[in-house]
């Protein structure tokens, strides 16, 4: 792997190299950690890796590895950079031959999302994307549950994110990742909803299996003088008629990361959130609350569960091992690919572009609808 982004004092880039370096699959060989040459250098050496693999951008990392034997090389790039920067790293690595694993979203606009999936068609290459939340055990029990029909039809769900780290205009204070993160220029054109709200949205379609067809989007700036909205609140319909609510929120005051779905079907229903990942409730019309545990009930889970639980029961796993997962089937599918074999379905559940495109599109349409004097909003076809 070599990581473009992620340098010194940088948060992500640290959790991407964890992630990573979980399964024993991956190795850190090279970077290009900053925007600056001499701090990407300088982060590169508390890496331990070595000065010849010690990039100052990204450009000089992809054309140097690009140049080296084919045994030596790094295999596919990690972007962790703002999310300006997404779109012209991937492009310039997948051009280069490289795949690409990259933080979300997949891009600063919609437009650099679809001309990206183009390219990645056109190259053939492989192109992940770390929505984590996907990659905990009982997400995917819940999808298995789902698609298995054992809720009926679908009718209805609720998907939340509050956070409270953006109360106050922390931005002006000189902290960093409050810094990028409000700034368009940098950022995008939408902050709490670029930020957490796209992950409410693959949450709740990657459980589902189901599609946002239309919304109706309140936004809202509360901290004065912020360029970007720190609150949206948003009804949606999807595509078999079930009705759903996404919340996403960043000035929830004592709110850490309350990531959380509920899903309604006709027999039953499932909950599920971030602070207790190791549990989902499912709740029946005719029996009891049932508890599943990712450490237990190993006889009354799914392969696609089981095939992401490392631990025994009692030892918990959470954040960094969910996030590890959405790089162990990346990096088993680019093992298979190099093997020349087709990979699994297992294999290959990981986000890919599509689901870069459906969160850009989100994010669009949701800046349509709160802009716009009708109900609702419809997402367009891509």
């Amino acid at each position: 792997m070599g990581m473009v982004g992620g340098g010194r004092d940088a948060f992500i880039g640290q959790v991407h190299r964890i992630a990573a370096a979980i399964d024993g699959q991956i190795e850190l060989v090279c970077g290009a950690f900053s925007s600056t040459a001499e701090k990407s250098k300088a982060s590169a050496k508390d890496l331990f890796l070595p000065d010849n693999r010690a990039y100052g951008d990204y450009e000089e990392m992809i054309e140097k590895e690009k140049a080296l034997p084919e045994d030596q090389r790094m295999d596919f790039v990690s972007i962790v950079t703002p999310n300006h920067m997404h779109a012209p790293v991937a492009k310039k690595a997948l051009q280069a031959g490289f795949h690409v694993m990259s933080d979300k979203p997949a891009t600063f606009n919609l437009e650099e999302a679809l001309e990206l999936r183009e390219l990645v068609k056109e190259t053939g290459l492989i192109y992940g994307l770390t929505h984590n939340y996907t990659g905990y055990p009982m997400v995917k029990e819940a999808k298995h549950m789902i698609k298995t029909g054992q809720l009926g039809k679908i009718r209805k769900v609720v998907v939340e994110y509050p956070q409270g780290w953006l109360a106050t205009d922390l931005e002006s204070t000189g902290q960093k990742q409050a810094g990028w993160r409000t700034d368009p220029k940098r950022s995008g054109a939408c902050g709490c909803m670029g930020d957490i709200g796209t992950h409410a949205e693959n949450l709740m379609e990657y459980i589902t299996g189901l599609q946002i067809t239309e919304m109706c989007a309140d936004l809202t700036t509360f901290v004065e003088g912020r360029q970007l909205e720190d609150d949206g609140n948003v009804l949606l319909k999807l595509n078999n008629g079930a009705k759903g609510i996404l919340h996403a929120s960043q000035i929830s005051v004592g709110e850490e990361n309350g990531l959380n779905i509920r899903i309604y079907g006709e027999c039953g229903g499932l909950k599920w959130k971030q602070t207790e990942p190791n549990t989902l409730e499912a709740l029946w019309l005719d029996k009891p609350v049932q508890i599943l545990r990712a450490g237990g009930n190993h006889a009354n889970l799914s392969e696609s569960t089981l095939a992401n639980v490392r631990l025994p029961a009692g030892h918990p796993e959470g954040y960094l091992e969910a996030f590890g997962n959405v790089y162990k089937n990346f990096a088993s599918t680019l093992q298979a690919k190099l093997e020349g074999r087709v990979p699994t379905e297992t294999e290959l559940d990981f986000p890919t572009i599509d689901d870069g495109v459906r969160g850009m599109a989100f994010l669009n349409a949701l800046l349509k609808s709160n802009e716009s004097d009708q109900k609702w909003y419809k997402l367009p076809t891509i």
